[in-house]
């Protein structure tokens, strides 16, 4: 049975941004019912005094690896690693200091020692190459195994490829489906531990003023959510996606994109249909139509054929696909597929993109879902192999301006689940390492940035979703720095506090 709705509220003595009038914002049964002046007519509910703060339409993260994410932060921190020595030094010296848990560990192998599991190495732009004998040298016969920034490769050193029968080269490396395959793997830790993880990390995105994830976690999901939600998990909303080849699966259950899940409270919906048609930047393994420095265009892991077959059977499932194309010539043929298909959709990263193929977004009425802190994450590494091209890379405006709805997200873990990294990174084309802005004239203007973490919604209005973040100041008015790490007050999902500053911020008025 569906949580009962939270008690009627009024948010007193708030204001939304750009405005200076105070007003109330008045919930019942988890919908917004009524906004008035303030102190005008308030009825017997619960009131609680903000103090002319500001309120926006809570934030959402539109695309999100949920277990990831928070195993990563239990994990070893390879972000920083500036080489492949950089890196196996880290693993090296966590081992000399003693310095694991299970965390760290990974899956336990019949009583052996455990597999140590490093997260976040970024080897595009490495003078150095990763390497077996490397990895073999600093961890003297303990399983290791560290998973790229972006998830699509794996390093692996001997003793990890033999306990979990896989065959690499000198290299070390899996990339793509090998590499997901063992993550996921790597990933099989007590559901009482990493449900754990995951609550926590959801209590401090509610903290930044989420109030929704998109969860691409590479499993059939519903079942890991429901659990959750029965052992206590209340943060957030969830839409879980499905994977091609859950496909026929969700169909016997008569599964839909938007469609409530049985026992998930109201907080749980099924998600779209997830399809990967290449592979990413850091690899170079992204599709795209002119050659790599190196050589080579990529990798196509789905055929055309393939593809909109798959779209077809989404069309005629009710799923809305998802379609991961970051490449050129990927993007060309996600397009190209959706049209023929008669579908709408998602696009999935959408980093790099023909001039000729912007205007299909607006025209096939596409979703493009981004993830803007990638440009600033990556942007050598597409100077370096996308060459003078780069002003097509990570194209928001241009896709805004073709037509297209924006919709912002992470990627966590392959950047952090906070929307206000994705809409300072969206806004300025700038990050904290104090380098001037890349390519400034795909920038979006805050508003539109707010706009596509709220599900397009601009501002609070009678007959929303009571989902609010409530923050201390106007996020249309603050300086860049305070934006990028913009203090939020209070979070609301349906009308009911998942953040509340503290216990400080929810006082009765």
């Amino acid at each position: 049975m569906p949580e009962p709705a939270a008690p009627d509220l009024v948010l007193a003595s708030v204001r939304q941004p750009g405005g200076k009038d105070c007003l109330d914002i008045h919930i019942a049964r988890g919908v917004v019912s009524r906004i008035t002046a303030a102190d005008e007519h308030r009825s017997g509910a619960r009131t609680v005094d903000l103090g002319g703060r500001y309120a926006i339409p809570g934030l959402w993260d539109e695309h999100v690896h949920m277990t990831q994410w928070a195993m990563a932060a239990n994990r070893i921190d390879l972000s920083h690693a500036a080489s492949a020595r950089d890196a196996v030094d880290v693993v090296r010296s966590r081992l000399a200091d003693g310095r694991l848990s299970v965390a760290v560990h990974g899956e336990n192998d019949g009583g052996s020692d455990p597999t140590l599991v490093g997260v976040g190495f970024r080897d595009a732009l490495w003078a150095d190459v990763p390497s077996l004998a490397m990895l073999d040298a600093a961890t003297q016969g303990r399983p290791a195994a560290l998973i790229s920034h972006d998830l699509h490769c794996v390093w692996l050193n001997s003793a990890a490829a033999k306990r979990y029968g896989v065959h690499v080269d000198a290299s070390g490396l899996l990339r793509e489906e090998p590499a997901f395959a063992l993550t996921r793997e790597l990933g099989r830790l007590p559901d009482a531990v990493v449900d754990a993880w995951v609550d926590e990390a959801a209590r401090k995105a509610a903290a930044r003023g989420v109030v929704g994830i998109v969860d691409f976690e590479m499993t059939w999901n519903r079942e890991v959510w429901l659990r959750r939600v029965s052992g206590g998990f209340r943060s957030l909303r969830v839409e879980a996606g499905v994977y091609p080849e859950h496909l026929d699966r969700a169909r016997r259950e008569a599964m839909r994109t938007g469609q409530d899940i049985p026992g998930g409270n109201g907080l749980l919906r099924v998600g779209p249909l997830k399809v990967l048609i290449d592979g990413s930047l850091n690899t170079r393994t992204a599709y795209c139509v002119d050659p790599y420095p190196h050589g080579g265009r990529g990798l196509l892991t789905v055929s055309e054929p393939e593809l909109l077959a798959l779209l077809v059977r989404a069309r005629e499932a009710g799923f809305v696909p998802a379609v991961h194309a970051i490449g050129d010539a990927a993007n060309q043929v996600a397009l190209d597929a959706f049209e023929a298909a008669g579908i709408r959709g998602r696009i999935e990263h959408a980093q790099f993109v023909r001039q000729e193929d912007f205007a299909r977004f607006g025209r096939l009425g596409l979703t493009a879902s981004v993830q803007p802190a990638h440009a600033l994450d990556d942007r050598d590494a597409a100077d370096a192999n996308w060459g003078d091209r780069t002003d097509r890379a990570f194209p928001l405006r241009s896709l805004l301006a073709a037509g297209a709805t924006l919709a912002l997200g992470s990627d966590a873990p392959v950047a952090p689940l906070d929307p206000w990294t994705a809409m300072s990174a969206a806004t300025t084309r700038s990050g904290p390492d104090g380098r001037g802005p890349w390519h400034p004239e795909q920038a979006i203007t805050r508003e539109e940035a707010l706009a596509a973490s709220a599900r397009g919604r601009r501002r609070i209005r009678a007959g929303d979703p009571a989902d609010i973040a409530v923050l201390n100041d106007d996020p249309l008015g603050v300086p860049h720095e305070v934006f990028a790490s913009m203090p939020v007050a209070a979070t609301l999902v349906a009308g009911r506090f998942t953040y509340d500053g503290g216990g400080t911020v929810a006082s009765e008025a």
